[in-house]
């Protein structure tokens, strides 16, 4: 990756912690789902309208680190108008990219997450709305915590 191309990534990051897309509780959500991480003091909930598997609204409320806050920022953006088997497709090539720095197919501006399996101990930060969407889109309200089996 290009200098330029880290820095870009980075001013997309930091604008998406700055001003997050969809950062508010959706009223009329049929799912909703909670993460935490306790080590980062991360929190994040999910909030989702499903109309016939697929994903019509989306929004979150979240606390926490900077990688945190963008990575739901940009999942609100990249998931609205994908069905069950599409979020569950996205969940696995981020987790892949977050663990490898690679990603399989075109993830567009999720791909500025891609530097974050340098800084192990932020893996947890930015996968973690992508854990709560998870539960979420599968009707589990429990919350989920980076620190158990749960995820």
């Amino acid at each position: 990756m290009t200098d330029d191309l880290k820095e870009l990534y980075q001013q997309l990051l930091l604008d998406h912690n700055k001003s997050p897309r969809n950062f508010h509780v959706l009223v009329d959500a049929n799912r909703t789902a909670q993460g935490t991480n306790p080590i980062c003091g991360d929190n994040c909930t999910i909030y989702a309208r499903l109309d016939d598997e697929v994903v019509q609204d989306i929004s979150f409320q979240a606390s926490g680190c900077a990688i945190s806050i963008a990575s739901a920022s940009l999942l609100t953006e990249i998931i609205k108008g994908k069905n069950k088997a599409e979020v569950k497709e996205m969940f696995d090539q981020v987790s892949d990219m977050l663990t490898t720095g690679h990603s399989i197919g075109d993830l567009g501006k999720l791909s500025a997450l891609a530097g974050v399996h340098r800084l192990p101990v932020r893996i947890k930060c930015a996968i973690l709305p992508w854990h709560a969407l998870a539960a979420a889109v599968e009707g589990r309200g429990e919350i989920i915590s980076t620190e158990s089996d749960q995820k």
